[in-house]
Order: structure tokens, then sequence, then C-alpha cells
């Protein structure tokens, strides 16, 4: 750009409550670097949304994919668009008139910076989900005598639980993560920077908890959920205890799986590799999570924090669907392939 349109969009920075409230000696240069963050934030966001829509139009256009996986890819570039609504709807929370008024910090909502980052989750994990079936049904046709043994083994009864218990997993990993990112929108991260303790205890006093600044009913009707949702305190602890619950919920369904012989008999290869990954994943993710608390939110290490957030999430995605039982036409076309005699090659096989 000319210098003259840095100037104009300078100007119009020096007009938002982040400037006037947060940033009042910003240099022109210092805007350039945050206004190049969010230049690349929003052309990658349009890059990757492209880069799957227009391959979905073709195949989907060309009959390569089947009826079902059709509105699948049509749903998940309805995500997309979505989320690209959800990331203009959140800036523009941060732009309010109420925001100049005194006591208040000039931030996007919480809630919609977590609608935007939930969607974002929600659409990586549809691509990551159908990627797997279609690989996995691919195995199945290359190699249908072992996949068909292996389908056996996941249809065992004793695995039935787990494989419940890998889906709340996953779960429990997304509101994790969402619990995340409220304290990111809330900057929760910058107070009691400690851990296990939050200042003398391991939870703050009660009444700094459910305080009654940040009810709006004249009532306090509304307390309780806007102190989870609203104050930085609480939402700290609530995305501690979140944190707790879903490490300790992977160590016992590791330990379930190592010291069940029954349920470690009938597990193929595959999903013993997967639980201990996620276990890797979970402690990797607890230490960078403590490491950027303590050490005060450096950009880095929250970047690293959030990644590690995804990083589980696909673990507990991908164990999911090795636990998975096959659906009837994926086995019956597998027996199929193993009892039909290989003399004419087959047509391109469509994904499903």
């Amino acid at each position: 750009m000319s210098v003259a349109d840095w100037d104009t969009e300078f100007t119009k920075y020096r007009s938002s409550p982040e400037f006037k409230l947060l940033n009042p000696n910003m240099t022109l240069d210092e805007y350039k670097y945050i206004y190049y963050m969010e230049w690349t934030h929003r052309v990658w966001g349009r890059v990757v949304g492209l880069s799957f829509i227009l391959p979905a139009m073709y195949f989907v256009a060309r009959r390569k994919v089947t009826a079902p996986m059709a509105a699948k890819l049509a749903g998940i570039a309805g995500l997309i668009g979505f989320q690209g609504f959800l990331g203009w709807w959140m800036v523009k929370s941060g732009l309010r008139d109420d925001l100049f008024a005194p006591g208040s910090h000039p931030r996007v909502s919480q809630y919609r910076l977590v609608a935007h980052l939930g969607t974002a989750f929600l659409c990586y994990t549809a691509m990551l989900w159908n990627g797997l079936s279609i690989l996995r049904e691919q195995r199945l046709l290359k190699n249908p005598t072992n996949v068909l043994k292996e389908f056996e083994k996941l249809k065992h009864p004793h695995l039935r639980s787990l494989r419940r218990s890998v889906g709340g997993l996953a779960v429990l990993v997304f509101l994790t993560a969402m619990s995340g990112g409220l304290v990111a929108g809330l900057d929760a991260g910058l107070i009691y920077n400690e851990f296990p303790y939050m200042g003398v205890g391991f939870t703050p006093p009660k009444s700094e908890l459910f305080s009654s600044f940040y009810s709006r009913q004249a009532d306090g009707s509304d307390i309780w959920w806007r102190n989870m949702l609203e104050n930085p305190s609480t939402v700290q602890l609530d995305h501690r205890i979140m944190a707790t619950t879903t490490f300790t919920a992977i160590m016992a369904l590791w330990v379930y799986a190592q010291f069940s012989p029954r349920v470690r008999a009938k597990m193929p290869k595959s999903v013993k590799r997967g639980i201990t990954g996620i276990v890797h994943l979970a402690w990797m993710q607890v230490l960078l999570g403590i490491s950027t608390l303590i050490y005060l939110v450096p950009m880095p290490l929250a970047a690293a924090h959030q990644a590690g957030s995804l990083a589980l999430l696909t673990g507990v995605v991908v164990l999911g669907s090795r636990l998975r039982s096959p659906r009837v036409v994926m086995a019956t076309r597998g027996m199929n392939t193993v009892l039909r005699p290989a003399v004419k090659t087959s047509p391109p096989h469509k994904a499903t």
C-alpha cells in the first residue's frame, strides 16, 4: 500500500476503542505489524476455504463421490462459509461504542470468539473424520482379508464400552478447548499465574468466584451463569477443572485398556498405539498449559497451547475412527472383494 493508504488505515484504527484506551502511543510501524497479522489470518482463511470448496465442487459435479458424501461435503462447505461470517461478527464486537465507557475493556466478545473457535474446530473435525473414513474404506478394498479380521475384533462386546468412552472423551476435549477460548477472550490467563494454587488456596474465595459485580438482574438471578462465563477468576478455575478432568479421563482410559485382560486381548494394534498417542499428547498439553500460565501467557506458548488442544482432539478422533465398527455396506463390499475372483479390472471406486 502507498503512504497515503497506510495513513488512511491508521486513522481508522485511531478512532477505535482499542487504540484510545489500550494503545494510545502506538506508532504506524507497530500498527503495520498487527495489520499484517490480521490480513494474513484473513487471506489464509480464504485460501483454506477455497482449497476445500473448489475441489469439492469438482468431485461432486463429476460424480466422483456418492450422494451421501456429496451431502457431507456441502455441509462442510457451509461450515466454512459460516466460519467466515462468525469471524466478521467477532471483530465487529470489538468496535462497539459502549467500549468507550469508563471501566470498559476494549476487546472482542468472548462469546463470539468461542463461537468462531468452536466452528473452526467442528469444521476441522468433520474434515478429519470423513477423510479417515475414506482412507479406511480404501484400505479395506486393498487388503480385505486382514482388515475384515480387524473388524471382527472391533465387533466384540468388550470393546463397546471403550468405544463409548472415546466418544465421550472427544466431547470433553472439545469443551475444554472452548473453555480455553473463554480464558483467552477475557485475558483470564493474566491472573493467578501459579499452579496448582490460585492465591492462598486451590480456588479463589467464593465471594470472588460469584461476585455480584457481574450480575445484570436486580434479583441476582443471573449471578451464577454470568460469573461462569464473564468473571476471569471463575473462567480460569473452570478451565483448570475441565483440563484436569480431561487429563484424568485419558489416564483412566489408558489404565482400563492396559490392565483389563479381556479388552487388551481384543484391541487391534492400531487402537493400542492410538491410546498411547493421546496419553503423550495429554502430557504435552498439560505442560504447555502450566508453562503458559506461569510465564504470563507469552504469544509463542499460548499459540502452542492452542495448537496442542487441536492436536489432542485429532488424536482422540483418530482413535475413535480406529475403534468404529464398520458400516454394513462397507463390510459387505469388503467380503465381496474377498469372494470375487480378480478377473476384470474394477472401475474407479467412489468415496462414500
